[in-house]
């Protein structure tokens, strides 16, 4: 039996890929049992992610990420029977995940109100790629096509105006719409620890894309007209990325320039540009932008990325390294957090979810199931008659 925070819930992933999942991985770091439910055969789409990028080893990365902790259920929801084993799964639950699309829900009857008059305490988690309602309502999609491309993000992060548009890195916006998920699932729970009824919860990836882009979707609600992405050097040098002499890239960030110019300067050796008429005020060190990037740009090509890592730290000036996954696994402050959890059951680390809860601990994780790997179990558990077990895995 599993301990832990959500130690008494009982989460039902009927959804494939990533965002769906990722929140009950979530639920499942603090205790809570996750069945998951797959095709019989093929299982979860998401688990031929990692050999169609042409990766020959043995471990399903992503899978290991996003299913750990699970237990899974494979059934052919077309078949009669096995809609009776959902159904008294369902009756049990605390929470139902899915992001099956609409047509394919109302054919296999877990629509919300296929299933939530089974059971008033359910909480149906639905994810869509771009929303309930609508003409759009039915269309697939990715976190690539959805919450990085169709939120104007993918248009928006570029290096320069003219330079063409990148694409997303795997999960980038289904992690994300993942918490969102998560945080709708927690507040159902809080509305039926004070109502005692279940909930219906949605979330989708155009709606957290708009979210994470918010900042600039709201500059072109309140009527502003956003300026192409400036060039190098036209933002300013105290908001700009730099390059050491050992190839390393690192971005100073800075929000308070009174402040932060007189400390950078000064960091680097150069308090005499204070002096500079040039980069006197806020607005002579905007209009001369592209000088100072470059007597930066000389000035950091003089030594590699840890002598300026200590000089600015020091300094007390922001700054953060263009980081490479392979930094992750000497980086101390990552270490420090225990941001890489071990398997209890598997050499391997996985990805930590992204917060803690004082005085809550997680689970060890567990590593991700194989398809069906719990079917038989999980059908007697259920009430299944062995001569049924035989019908339903055959």
């Amino acid at each position: 039996m599993s301990t832990g925070l959500f130690s008494d819930l009982l989460v039902v992933d009927c959804a494939s890929f990533i965002a769906g999942p990722a929140a009950a991985t979530v639920l499942s770091d603090f205790g809570a049992r996750v069945i998951k439910i797959e095709p019989p055969g093929i299982g979860d789409a998401y688990r031929n992610l990692f050999r169609l990028r042409g990766t020959p080893d043995d471990v399903d990365y992503f899978w290991a990420l996003d299913s750990r902790n699970k237990e899974s259920l494979a059934l052919d929801l077309h078949r009669p029977e096995a809609q009776a084993v959902l159904r008294t799964l369902v009756g049990k639950a605390d929470v139902f995940i899915t992001n099956i699309p609409f047509p394919a829900r109302e054919r296999l009857g877990v629509r919300a109100q296929d299933l939530m008059p089974l059971n008033s305490r359910l909480i149906y988690a639905s994810l869509t790629p771009y929303g309930e309602h609508g003409p759009e309502r039915d269309r697939t999609g990715f976190d690539a096509t959805v919450w990085w491309a169709r939120s104007g993000l993918m248009d928006l992060v570029r290096p320069t105006a003219g330079a063409e548009p990148a694409i997303s890195m795997p999960g980038m916006g289904d992690h994300p719409t993942a918490m969102a998920m998560y945080g709708a699932i927690l507040t159902a729970l809080y509305k039926r620890q004070l109502t005692g009824e279940g909930s219906e919860v949605s979330t989708s990836l155009l709606a957290n894309g708009l979210w994470a882009n918010g900042c600039q979707v709201q500059a072109a609600l309140c009527g502003y007209e956003l300026a192409p992405r400036p060039k190098r050097g036209d933002r300013g040098a105290l908001n700009e990325m730099y390059r050491a002499s050992d190839d390393r890239h690192f971005i100073i960030a800075s929000t308070n320039p009174a402040r932060d110019w007189p400390l950078l300067a000064k960091a680097v050796g150069h308090a005499e540009w204070l002096e500079d008429p040039l980069f006197a005020t806020p607005e002579a060190r905007l209009l001369n932008g592209p000088d100072l990037v470059a007597r930066f740009d000389a000035t950091f090509a003089e030594h590699p990325y840890e002598h300026w890592a200590k000089i600015l730290s020091e300094g007390d000036v922001t700054f953060g390294v263009v980081a490479t996954i392979y930094d992750h696994f000497t980086d101390g402050q990552i270490e420090a957090n225990g941001l890489f959890p071990e398997f209890s059951d598997h050499w391997l680390r996985t990805v930590d979810s992204p917060f803690q809860v004082q005085g809550e601990a997680k689970l060890p994780p567990r590593m991700a199931p194989d398809i069906g790997q719990h079917t038989r179990e999980l059908l007697a558990e259920l009430g299944c008659s062995p001569a049924e077990i035989e019908a339903l895995t055959s």
